[in-house]
């Protein structure tokens, strides 16, 4: 047997956890302890020490022997107390026994894990029981080389993730291998695939394995990978653990504190074990910048029409913008001419933003277990209520749909020409126009969410050892996860306004003023409501049966055969009411109705949340009048008349897919030139069955219900090999093919409406096949140095079947959908009625398109113990991936074609650094992602949309007193990261990512002082 005890050697660091390793490196344990979980599993196959924390009867890997228990360094267990450091130098420097704690034992950890592996797996281990490193799941990943992180600009925290290069609904998540799916409370109705991290408090957690490459027993679904998440048991700590947190949050936007904590309980009695952790946390973010609401557009964009590109199959749509009045006598173009006017670019709106987000989320987990040498059955459940509570105001000017027309009756504006007039007017060097403009529509609108969260999980798990050589294991699981947001705005008119907007000052807060008081309620006028509510449903049952049977095993040889089939059954539903009609006709409380009463009574001239900040710029504003909640939510009566109203048949759905599996797998090692050759080689079979239940047009004006069935099969192999070149040197090479399933409203959804304010659908296509990807990966990986890493990995990935937007036109009326699934105002048509034969961009997505992606990861660990004291604490772990996609082409008008990278960044990299000394702790990480194109659609303004580049750092600082008490420090976003988009035109000059930007917001730093400690 290989040992290979350099992993962990010379990693010492202070800190609650200490671990042991003989120098002959023939064991390695948690000081005092037995091995704790990875021990537990009966069917975790591995060739040597060590390893880490693994469920029950799951495979999470495929290495070529059983786990022992003495071959395991635990996740978990108590402290040997402050002297184990002390201690540990002494032994280290005489080559005896090696102590690894705190966060450095945490990357060992997953060092170790990785090594052991033969496919491409990284690990991120919980440096103690209910210690994860950071404080959300998804910001550890971060650290993981392909590994991309977004974040949640309402909570400053990260929610999704993306794996090399493609968005987070190819990858594929399980909770203790059984998949599970959440939906973020802010999310409701969107109904993908993702998983939202959010949901969850880090402290449910012990450990995250991310597996890139396929294996025949892993849930297929992810071509991006495959994340699954471990839930701690009782016998990872053996006896009694108790460990608390208590922490006090600051936002400095908000300039608000929030509470923060977390108990858990274990304890073990003979072969009986309980636990028990509940986590609590109340949080509220402000941000705070300037919108576009969806792009730029010129007046002589706006005055095409519908029109198809050239070289281009599929028809675009020049939208129904705006046409600037350049002809009106008040018309002052300062020097320039009206073409130059007329193809200068404007944002579809130029408005001020302003938003806080009260967030409140409790977390449980249990767990009873027992456990002996041949039986390990446990029973486990998790619990999550994630609840946000926002508040949203706007204020600026609706360029959109204000075209230069004859009349005046049927279109916002209301002057003596319903087009906006250039009053005196600029371009910029990258033709972006700003100035004075005239005859223009102030919007104010107020925004109320309301959105919440539910997740509950349960397992059972069991494995037992037949024999010393044969090992069977199942698990069954019940989760859901009910999700609903409402969103309730009003929204009032300045109409014939004079305004100046002026972005070259300040991007983020540029000027946008008025001759007209914008904090005077009086001011408005035609004030319209928009109340709507989505409810989510994810559902799922699952099963998995596994066998494992070593043909042959004389340490040099071992040939482990493996049997296993699981059911997984999905279900989600949609739904989704509008209330605004109710509410507007309801008798309110006083007597009246909405369209009766004098609504601007109830209007207040500044915004709850306080002036907003101005970036310096006095011409921003920081105040204007709004509706308070208590109007919207109260007097209104949101929620009821959402409730009350009819579901949209439209686009409900409730969709079931049932997936049966079955795979065999191979594990084989064997002696090679000197060292050893390790492999797997599988084959998966997967059978999907789908139902769908929606509601069609029946061409009378209503819907009629449907039952849609179909399904599909796939057969997906997979191979991998891990070669010892020598004993600090690892290559690995995997191929294999795996699907990614489109999202369920692709399939399911009968007339789907993306965006009330804009005149486009989308239906459903039950015959959409998944997406295919045939992969392929080779990593080199030299450990030079005790703890220390550093590998060069490549990937190709090649995907067929990927969906494909057809795009044609029809009319409203022949869509049989009732007028009020639009926002008619927006459309241009402020009486609330659509004509029939107003046209309406309707979107088809179907099988055609195919795409290529390649890239290469590296990847550089290192603890200094090298230098001299105090310095050997220091440490850095870092990652880089480049990517390469081809197959997303946009097209402009007039035929040129530019490769974008849709949904990933052309690179990527995270670097932490780490201090570790006696009781001190200290921590920095930046990730940064490049610029990331966000579709390769052109919606008829030419416009290509981007997420600007971002970079993010975080840190941690603890000082351990005791086993008993550390004081902790937590930082988010430190440096205030300015987060955006930005559009570029391909026929145009392009703004660099400085102008033409959208959704440019400041999300503030988020603080946490605490303490945190065990008995």
């Amino acid at each position: 047997m290989v040992v290979r005890k350099s992993i962990l050697k010379g990693a010492v660091a202070s800190g609650a956890m200490a671990v042991m390793l003989t120098a002959t490196g023939a064991a390695a344990r948690t000081t005092g302890e037995p091995a704790g979980q990875a021990a537990q599993s009966a069917t975790q196959p591995t060739t040597s020490s060590p390893q880490g924390a693994v469920p029950t009867g799951v495979t999470p890997d495929n290495s070529a022997a059983p786990a022992q228990a003495a071959d395991v360094p635990t996740a978990t267990g108590p402290s040997p107390g402050p002297t184990a450091t002390d201690g540990a130098d002494q032994a280290a420097e005489g080559g005896e026994d090696i102590v690894v704690t705190g966060f450095r034992r945490s990357l060992a950890e997953g060092l170790a894990l990785k090594r052991e592996a033969v496919g491409v797996r990284d690990s991120i281990v919980a440096e103690d029981i209910g210690k994860f490193p950071e404080a959300n799941v998804a910001d550890s990943l971060q650290r993981i080389p392909g590994v991309i992180l977004s974040r949640d600009g309402a909570s400053n925290e990260g929610q999704r993730i993306s794996i090399r290069g493609l968005p987070s609904d190819f990858v594929v998540t399980t909770i203790n291998m059984a998949p599970v799916r959440s939906t973020s409370s802010l999310d409701a109705g969107g109904s993908s695939r993702n998983f939202n991290y959010d949901v969850f408090p880090s402290e449910l957690f012990g450990r995250v394995d991310v597996y890139k490459t396929p294996l025949a027993n892993l849930e297929e679904g992810g071509i991006g990978g495959n994340v699954d998440l471990q839930t701690p048991r009782p016998f990872d700590s053996k006896g009694r653990v108790i460990r608390y947190t208590g922490q006090a949050n600051y936002n400095t936007q908000s300039k608000k504190w929030g509470p923060r904590g977390s108990l858990l309980l274990s304890d073990t009695i003979g072969n009986f074990g309980a636990l028990l952790g509940v986590a609590y946390s109340k949080t509220v973010n402000e941000r705070s910048g300037f919108q576009s609401t969806g792009g730029y557009n010129s007046s002589e964009i706006g005055s095409r029409g519908y029109r198809t590109p050239a070289g281009q199959a599929r028809p675009l749509v020049g939208p129904f913008e705006f046409q600037l009045d350049t002809s009106n006598p008040r018309a002052n173009l300062g020097g320039l001419t009206a073409a130059q006017v007329n193809n200068g670019l404007l944002p579809r709106f130029y408005r001020v933003f302003a938003s806080d987000n009260d967030r409140e989320r409790l977390g449980l987990v249990g767990s009873l277990q027992y456990k002996t040498d041949r039986l390990d059955v446990s029973v486990d459940g998790i619990y999550s209520q994630l609840k946000d509570i926002g508040d949203e105001y706007t204020w600026g000017v609706a360029v959109r749909n204000s075209r230069t027309t004859a009349t005046t009756t049927d279109l916002p504006g209301r002057g003596t020409n319903s087009g906006i007039i250039p009053l005196g007017v600029q371009l910029d060097e990258y033709n972006n126009l700003y100035g004075t403009f005239g005859n223009t529509n102030i919007v104010t609108e107020s925004l109320y969410r309301t959105s919440e969260t539910k997740f509950r999980y349960g397992i059972v798990r069991a494995a037992y050892d037949v024999t010393d050589r044969l090992k069977v294991s199942a698990q069954g699981n019940l989760s859901d996860s009910r999700a609903y947001k409402e969103g309730n705005r009003i929204a009032s008119n300045i109409y014939g306004a004079t305004t100046t907007f002026d972005p070259t000052g300040n991007v983020t807060y540029p000027t946008i003023t008025s001759t007209i008081d914008p904090t005077n309620p009086r001011n408005y006028v035609v004030p319209t409501l928009g109340f709507g509510r989505d409810d989510e449903l994810d559902k799922q049952r699952t099963a998995r049966a596994m066998a494992d049977w070593r043909l042959v095993d004389d340490n040099d040889r071992l040939f482990t055969l493996r049997l296993g089939g699981s059911y997984v059954s999905t279900i989600k539903q949609i739904e989704r009411r509008d209330g605004s009609a109710i509410a507007q006709a309801r008798t309110l409380p006083g007597g009246g109705t909405f369209r009766t009463i004098d609504v601007f009574a109830n209007m207040n001239p500044t915004i709850p949340i306080g002036p907003l900040r101005n970036g310096g710029n006095s011409g921003f504003p920081s105040q204007f009048a709004t509706f308070p909640r208590n109007f919207i939510e109260g007097t209104l009566d949101a929620h009821g008349s959402n409730i009350a109203s009819p579901v949209q048949l439209n686009g409900a759905f409730k969709a079931e897919e049932q997936v049966a599996t079955g795979f065999f797998e191979v594990d084989f090692k064997m002696p090679l030139l000197g060292s050893e050759l390790r492999g797997n080689a599988g084959l998966r079979y997967s059978d999907t069955k789908t139902v769908v239940d929606n509601f069609v047009a029946n061409g009378r004006g209503g819907f009629s219900p449907a039952t849609r069935r179909g399904g599909y099969d796939n057969f997906l192999p997979s191979a991998s090999l891990a070669f010892d070149l020598r004993e600090n040197l690892t290559l690995r090479a995997s191929a294999g093919q795996t699907i990614t399933r489109n999202a369920l409203s692709t399939i399911a959804g009968s007339t789907l409406i993306p965006n009330p304010f804009n005149a486009d659908v989308t239906q459903g296509n039950p015959d959409l096949r998944p997406q295919l990807a045939s992969q392929y990966d080779a990593v080199v990986e030299w450990y030079f140095a005790p703890g220390a890493l550093f590998s060069v990995g490549v990937f190709k990935k090649d995907i067929t079947d990927r969906p494909f937007a057809v795009q044609d036109f029809v009319t409203f009326g022949s869509l049989g959908v009732p007028p009020t699934v639009f926002n008619a105002v927006s459309l241009g048509f402020p009486n609330g009625q659509i004509p029939d034969d107003f046209l309406v961009r309707r979107t088809i997505i179907v099988n055609q398109n195919q795409l290529s992606l390649k890239g290469l990861e590296v990847a550089y660990q290192q603890n200094f113990t090298f230098l001299p004291k105090p310095f050997d604490g220091l440490g850095v772990t870092s990652s880089f991936t480049l990517i390469d996609q081809t197959g997303t082409d946009f097209v402009s008008s007039s035929g040129k074609r530019v490769g974008i990278q849709a949904g990933v960044p052309d690179y990527s990299y995270s670097i932490t650094g780490f201090y570790e000394k006696g009781p001190f702790s200290l921590r920095g990480s930046y990730n940064y992602r490049a610029k990331t194109g966000q579709t390769d659609v052109n919606q008829g303004n030419d416009q290509i949309p981007y997420t600007a580049p971002q970079g993010f750092l975080d840190a941690t600082a603890s000082f351990r007193l005791n086993d008993y008490i550390e004081f902790r420090v937590d930082a988010l976003n430190i440096t205030n990261t300015n987060v955006y988009t930005y559009y570029d035109n391909p026929d145009q000059p392009n703004g660099n990512g400085k102008t033409r930007r959208d959704n440019s917001f400041f999300n503030g730093t988020t603080i946490s002082f605490g303490v945190r400690g065990k008995f």
